[in-house]
C-alpha cells in the first residue's frame, strides 16, 4: 500500500470509526498511558520490544495533535531506523509490524485487557490509533463475559447507553459542519453518502439480527499436528480440539465487536462445543475453514472450499480460486475465502458462515462484512431484492508481509 493510499484509507476509517471513538479531549492523556503500559507488560507485548516501540510511537504522536504525520515512511525513519529514501513496497517492516500490532492488541482485549478502563486500537487501514473509554458499567458487562456469561442482557443494555451518547456526539458534529454556508452542498453529500453506507451494512445483517434469540458466534479449531512426547521425528500425533488460527480468532473479535455495537446478544463457542441443538435454536455465524465440522452445512452450497484439493469449486467444478504460493510453513502472497449468509432448512434458523483456504481469507472475509464501506461497494451491483435472499461471495485478498490488504469480490451468487 503507498502512502498515498494509506493516507486515504486512514481518512475513510476515521470516518467510519468515530462513532465509537471518544476524542483525547474526553479522556485524560495520563489514562491513556497508564494503559499503554499495561499493556507493554501484558504477555501479548512483554515479549516484543518491536511492537512496543511501534506503538508508544503511534500512541504519543497522536496524543501531541499530530496524526497526519503518522505515514509509512515517517514510522519507518522514526522507529525502525530506516533511511530517509528507503523504499516502502521493497521494505514493509512498518505493514508488518503494525499487522502484528493488531493482531496483539486483539488478544490482548480478549484476555487480560477485557475490563480496562481505556481501549487503546489500531484500525486496519490506518497507523493511527483510537482509544475508547470505557464506563463503569460496561466494566461489570465484561466481567460477567469474562467469567462466562455471554448473553447477558447487560450486552443490548449498555450498548443503547453508548448509542444515546453516541446520538449527542454525532449532533455536535453535525452543527460545527453544517455551520458555514459556504460547504452545505458538501458536507450534505457527504452525509447522504455515510447514511447509504450504514444502511447498507444494516441490511446485510438483518435476517440474522432480527431474531431476539442470541446469536451464535462460533470459532472452528484447526486440525494440527504436535510430536510425541518424547520428541521423535517419526511420531506425531493429531490435535483437533486445542488451536484456533489467528486469522480466525480475529474475525470473530471484529464479528463480535459489531454485535455488540448493534445491542444484540450473543454467545461464543469454539469447535466442538458447538452441537446441532446450539444451531437449531439461534441463528449462527461459523468461522473458519470448511475441512471441519462445518463442511456438512456448506458441501451443498454452489461455492465450496475442497478441502482434498485446497481450492474453492463452483458447482463441484475446480477454479483458479485458491493461494497458488503457498509454503513450507503455511505461509502464502494471496488467499481466497467464501462469505456465505442463508437460511439453513434442517436448523430453520439463518446463518453466515465465513471461511478462507488459509487464514488470510478468514480474516479479509470479516473485515468485508463489517466494514460499511467495503460492504456498500460490492453490493451496489447486487439484484434487486438481495436483502431477502440467500447469498455467497468469493472473495480475494492479497498478502503483503503476513497481512491481507483490503478484499476484493471475484464471484457472487444470489438465490
Amino acid at each position: 500500500m503507498s502512502e498515498d493510499t494509506q493516507a486515504s484509507a486512514t481518512v475513510d476509517l476515521i470516518g467510519e470509526t468515530k462513532e465509537k471513538t471518544h476524542s483525547i479531549s474526553d479522556i485524560e492523556a495520563d489514562a491513556i498511558r497508564v494503559e499503554l503500559g499495561r499493556v507493554f507488560q501484558s504477555p501479548q507485548f512483554h515479549g516484543s520490544k518491536r511492537c512496543q516501540d511501534f506503538l508508544e510511537y503511534v500512541v504519543e504522536q497522536t496524543l501531541a495533535g499530530l496524526p497526519h504525520g503518522l505515514k509509512e515512511r515517517t514510522i519507518g525513519i522514526a522507529v525502525f531506523g530506516r533511511s530517509n529514501t528507503y523504499d516502502t513496497n521493497e521494505d514493509g517492516i512498518v505493514r508488518m509490524k503494525a499487522s502484528e500490532v493488531r493482531k496483539r492488541l486483539a488478544l490482548y482485549h480478549a484476555e487480560g485487557g477485557k475490563n480496562a478502563a481505556v481501549h487503546i486500537e489500531l484500525p486496519v487501514g490506518s497507523y493511527v490509533p483510537t482509544f475508547c473509554k470505557r464506563s463503569a458499567h460496561a466494566h461489570e458487562t465484561s466481567a460477567a463475559l469474562s467469567a462466562g456469561n455471554l448473553t447477558t442482557e447487560d450486552v443490548a443494555g449498555e450498548s443503547k447507553n453508548q448509542e444515546t451518547h453516541r446520538r449527542k456526539a454525532r449532533w455536535r458534529i453535525w452543527a460545527t459542519i453544517f455551520a458555514p454556508l459556504s460547504v452545505i452542498a458538501l458536507c450534505t453529500g457527504f452525509w447522504f453518502e455515510f447514511r447509504s453506507s450504514s444502511t447498507m451494512l444494516d441490511q446485510f445483517w438483518a435476517p440474522l439480527l432480527q431474531s431476539q434469540s442470541p446469536v451464535v458466534l462460533a470459532a472452528a479449531y484447526g486440525q494440527v499436528y504436535m510430536p510425541t512426547r518424547p520428541p521423535s521425528v517419526k511420531d506425531f500425533t493429531l490435535l483437533t480440539d486445542q488451536y484456533v488460527g489467528g486469522g480466525d480468532l480475529v474475525a470473530a473479535s471484529w464479528i463480535s465487536g459489531l454485535l455488540g455495537r448493534r445491542g444484540h446478544p450473543f454467545t461464543v463457542k469454539i469447535g466442538n462445543a458447538v452441537s446441532f441443538e446450539d444451531l437449531h435454536n439461534a441463528p449462527a455465524i461459523l468461522i473458519g475453514y470448511s475441512s471441519n465440522q462445518w463442511k456438512e452445512i456448506t458441501k451443498n452450497f454452489r461455492f465450496f472450499i475442497d478441502d482434498e484439493n485446497g481450492i474453492i469449486t463452483d458447482n463441484g467444478k475446480p477454479t483458479e480460486w485458491y493461494p497458488h504460493n503457498v509454503s513450507a510453513d503455511f505461509h502464502s502472497d494471496d488467499d481466497y475465502a467464501i462469505i456465505s449468509r442463508a437460511f439453513y432448512p434442517e436448523t430453520n434458523e439463518m446463518m453466515m458462515l465465513v471461511s478462507g483456504c488459509e487464514q488470510y481469507g478468514t480474516q479479509a472475509a470479516a473485515e468485508l462484512i463489517t466494514n460499511a464501506g467495503l460492504l456498500a461497494k460490492i453490493l451496489q451491483s447486487a439484484p434487486k431484492g438481495w436483502q431477502k435472499k440467500n447469498l455467497q461471495f468469493v472473495i480475494h485478498v492479497r498478502v503483503i508481509a503476513n497481512s491481507p490488504a483490503s478484499p476484493e469480490v471475484v464471484a457472487s451468487y444470489y438465490w
